[in-house]
């Protein structure tokens, strides 16, 4: 059973998250102050760190940063509890080290998906620690893996804020940086010659993207958006180029990437040119429920635009295809939600 350390001042709210999480059979243990929460973090080292911000004797930022000071609390993962939603007290939090930020008020599910994420990728970083102590002729230094270069980015990248339907960049902009999405929905873009918009990719939490060239000045090659509040991390070329020199085992991951990304272009040309309408419907509410969600039966909120725009069709001919489905009990539509009823029937649509 995982432990859960959750600092709160607000007696109600903390003793009725305890309760939710408890039920979610973990173990809970509380303090009531910043203080207290720090004594027991370094006593009783657990799982995860839930922590409000503003509190007395010592806040949230006295506890990140007194626990960063420890080597057994130091790697705990850490999320802020925050009434405030000013984007400066998030940012301060997450620059601090902090891993992940809710809101109050939460709901169940956001507060226990948050939970499970962060201890998986803790445990996740512990074993890579651990299998990295025990390989004697390890260099501390080198970077081997695909996680090893997202860890550089969250180390030495620039933080990068967007809201929904900003532009990252515009086709033609000079490509300075590589991205690391740390949060939200990034979509790509182009634009045919007679002005019709095609969808190029989509990035989610922990996709890299933005690489046009890695040597040369070569700009941007199709527009960015995000289609939710998106976080990211930035690279400089000139800072990727140097590492990929000094780690040449990072360099063939990186051939890698690039090589299943240029497979999944030419899926998708491939699906655009032979497959019917309604198979590039369905493929693409999957790819959008992929992207999204963590499961994707769960429902996604997506403008009939952008569902167009990847599947290469005309909205009017995706709208009356996806009533069809609906129809037939494939999905579920309410608004700008959709859900998917039956997974298995929507992927093996020809």
């Amino acid at each position: 059973m995982k432990t859960v350390l959750l600092i709160e001042d607000d007696t109600v709210l903390r003793e009725n998250t305890a309760e939710l999480l408890e039920l979610s059979n973990y173990e809970v243990i509380t303090a009531a102050n910043g203080q207290i929460g720090l004594e027991v973090a370094r006593n009783q080292t657990p799982d995860i760190i839930i922590c409000d911000i503003m509190m007395p004797i010592l806040d949230g930022y006295g506890v990140l940063e007194g626990l960063s000071k420890h080597d057994n609390t130091k790697f705990i993962p850490f999320i802020f509890l925050s009434a405030k939603t000013e984007r400066g007290d998030v940012r301060k939090g997450m620059n601090l080290g902090a891993d992940d930020y809710i809101t109050k008020p939460f709901s169940e599910d956001e507060i226990l998906s948050a939970i499970e994420s962060r201890i998986a990728k803790a445990t996740i970083l512990k074993d890579e620690r651990e299998s990295a102590n025990n390989t004697s002729d390890t260099n501390e230094d080198e970077l081997r893996t695909l996680n090893d270069l997202k860890n550089f980015f969250d180390d030495n990248g620039k933080i990068f804020n967007y809201s929904k339907n900003d532009i990252i960049y515009k086709e033609g902009h000079n490509s300075n940086y590589i991205y690391l999405v740390t949060k939200g929905i990034v979509r790509c873009y182009k634009f045919d010659e007679k002005g019709k918009e095609l969808t190029t990719a989509l990035y989610k939490e922990d996709d890299l993207f933005g690489y046009t060239s890695f040597t040369d000045n070569i700009p941007y090659r199709e527009t960015a958006i995000a289609l939710k509040d998106v976080e990211m991390v930035g690279v400089s070329k000139a800072q990727l180029k140097e590492v990929l020199d000094k780690n040449h085992k990072l360099t063939l991951e990186v051939i890698q990437l690039l090589t299943d990304d240029i497979t999944g272009v030419k899926d998708q040309l491939l699906q655009m040119a032979y497959s019917s309408v309604q198979r590039k419907t369905a493929l693409t509410i999957l790819r959008f429920a992929e992207k999204i969600n963590s499961k994707p039966e769960d429902p996604i909120k997506i403008s009939r635009n952008d569902l167009a725009s990847v599947a290469g069709i005309a909205t009017e001919t995706l709208i009356r295809t996806m009533s069809h489905f609906k129809k037939q009990g494939l999905i579920e539509m309410e608004g700008r939600n959709i859900k998917v009823l039956d997974l298995q029937k929507l992927q093996d649509i020809h």
